[in-house]
């Protein structure tokens, strides 16, 4: 059996970093009825942990009720598809301000589009960053090979949270990007002779640096 190796994925995420408005019309002419969905976004980066949040602000009727349900579900599945480089986008809230509906050719599925194509053009406006997951990683290691583990820490971007020595044991304990710790239970034998263990476990996510989100960006471009 052929076989494609390589390292695995890693579940970046996406976040937007200043508010942003977008005003975004779907019209297609066909034969008989057309398409036409209108809605007005404004877009507010939240904190980490925030979730997508969405609010109806529509005034006046601009848009019928059984419409913003629609609306709701374009930002979401625009949302998960990211914009950036594909990955979702996270830790945002919308509220829906205004739009305008055409008696005939109004749809739930134009309205839908109109807000997915919103969302996509309020997040660059806005500018978006990458965010990377960070593993708190725990190293128990004898005292002579902790300024390996130190070096090794640091050469993977991690920083040193603290460092405790017990009976000729040291304990490490870093922050370290996921995406530089594939291959580390190998690294980390060839280091001490294999006399160290390690643990590690999700911390939280962190903003990718400007010169490998280009990378990333590029990768999934092609």
């Amino acid at each position: 059996v052929s076989a494609n190796s390589g390292k695995p994925e890693v579940a970046y995420r996406e976040a937007c970093l200043k508010p942003a408005t977008a005003d975004s019309k779907f019209v297609r002419q066909t034969g008989g009825h057309g398409q036409y969905g209108h809605c007005v976004l404004n877009l507010t980066p939240m904190e980490r942990g925030h979730g997508i949040t969405i609010e109806n602000k529509i005034v006046g009727g601009a848009i019928p009720k059984e419409f913003i349900k629609p609306i709701e579900q374009g930002i979401r599945e625009a949302a998960a598809s990211g914009i950036l480089a594909g990955y979702p986008l996270i830790d945002f809230h919308v509220d829906i301000v205004d739009g305008s509906y055409h008696p005939v050719d109004s749809s739930e599925m134009a309205f839908k589009i109109a807000a997915s194509m919103g969302l996509k053009d309020a997040a660059r406006k806005a500018g978006i960053i990458l965010l990377e997951p960070i593993m708190k990683v725990e190293v128990t290691t004898p005292e002579e090979n902790m300024g390996d583990i130190i070096g090794d820490v640091t050469s993977r971007r991690g920083s040193i949270i603290q460092v405790d020595t017990v009976d000729g044991t040291v304990h490490v304990a870093a922050n370290i990007p996921l995406s530089e710790l594939f291959g580390y239970a190998t690294a980390i034998r060839s280091l001490t002779r294999g006399r160290a263990s390690y643990t590690m476990e999700p911390s939280h996510f962190e903003k990718v640096p400007n010169a490998i989100q280009d990378k990333i960006v590029e990768k999934m471009s092609k």
